[in-house]
Parts: structure tokens; sequence; C-alpha cells
């Protein structure tokens, strides 16, 4: 394997050995392979396996803007980029091993201080783009003028993350659907 690669260049491997194996099994050598390297140099560069996962996770929380300005981007319209927003996080249910996998991931983060904290950073910065999106929403009058922002910013995030969650119960088609009709229901009486 190569001896030299940047953290960036070892994020992205690193999230798509992440995607295919649950934390107990994912392992400094599937990185290093995914990545192209040497598990010692992993070893030299973050510690740990944790202190890896720990990184990835703190560079994660603080990417939210972006990944949000990539939605406007690529969406028409405020309420389309909202839409996009649960489509998004359905890729974390693509498939129900999947699902389970990131679930196992996210017990960690619940549980563990240090990857709570980027979890909550990422948690409240996604809360307060989705109220942007809102507000922007409401000003393209695509929703109603009297939509409490705040309050459907929280809304949305508790059913995108329901929704994911029933899915898995149900597996009915993709879960990308499944979250899609959950979110449509509750916007509905918003929408102009």
């Amino acid at each position: 394997g190569r001896q030299r690669a940047t953290d960036g260049e070892i994020y992205m491997p690193a999230q798509r050995a992440i995607w295919g194996l649950g934390p107990a099994e994912l392992t400094l050598a599937d990185i290093a392979k995914e990545a192209g390297v040497t598990a010692g140099l992993l070893v030299q560069r973050f510690g740990s396996k944790r202190d890896l996962l720990l990184s990835l996770s703190q560079q994660f929380s603080g990417g939210t803007s972006e990944m949000f300005a990539e939605l406007r981007k690529g969406h028409r319209s405020p309420l389309a980029a909202i839409r996009a927003y649960s489509d998004c996080m359905a890729h974390m249910a693509a498939t129900p091993a999947g699902f389970a996998r990131n679930f196992a991931y996210l017990q960690i983060d619940l549980t563990d201080p240090d990857f709570r904290k980027h979890l909550m950073k990422h948690a409240a910065a996604s809360r307060i783009e989705i109220q942007k999106l809102i507000k922007e929403a409401i000003e393209a009058k695509e929703l109603s003028p009297d939509t409490n922002a705040k309050q459907l910013a929280r809304t949305i995030e508790a059913v995108v993350g329901g929704s994911m969650l029933s899915w898995a119960f149900y597996q009915e088609g993709p879960a990308a659907k499944w979250m899609r009709q959950d979110l449509d229901a509750i916007l509905k009486p918003y929408v102009i």
C-alpha cells in the first residue's frame, strides 16, 4: 500500500468500509485495504479504530451545511430540497442489513460521550438547516405563510427518523419511497 495519504483520502474509503461492515466486524485492516494504504499507516495516523471513527464522526458533524448546500444546488425549490433530505437519509436504509449496520454505529454514537457530542452537533445543525429551507419555502410561496418553521423542522426531523425505523420493521418497498410518503403526509397541510 501507499505510505502517504491525507486524512481526506482516508475518510471516503473508511466510509465505504463502514457501509459494508458493522462496528464489531470492522478492522483497521479493512479500512487500510479500502484506502490502499497499510494498517500500520492508519495506526500511526489515528492510533486506533475508535480514534479513526471518532475523527470521521467529527468530520461528518462539521459538514452539515455543505451537505445542505449540495441539496439546494441539486433541487429547483426549497420544498424539493426538503424532500431530497429525506431521500438522503434513506441511504442509511438502502437495505435491511445496511440499516442494521448503521443502527449498530448509532448505538455507539448514543452511548459513547465522545461520539455523542458529534452526533448532537450534526443533529442541531441539521435542524437549523431544515428550518432555513422551510423559511425559504414560505418565501417561495410553496408553504403556508403561517407555518411555524421551528416546530415543522422538529417534526420533519422526527418523522424522517421515525419513518426509517418503521420501514425497517415492515420492509415494504424501498426505504426512500416509504419515508417520502410519511414526509409528504405531514407536509400536506402546509403545502400551498
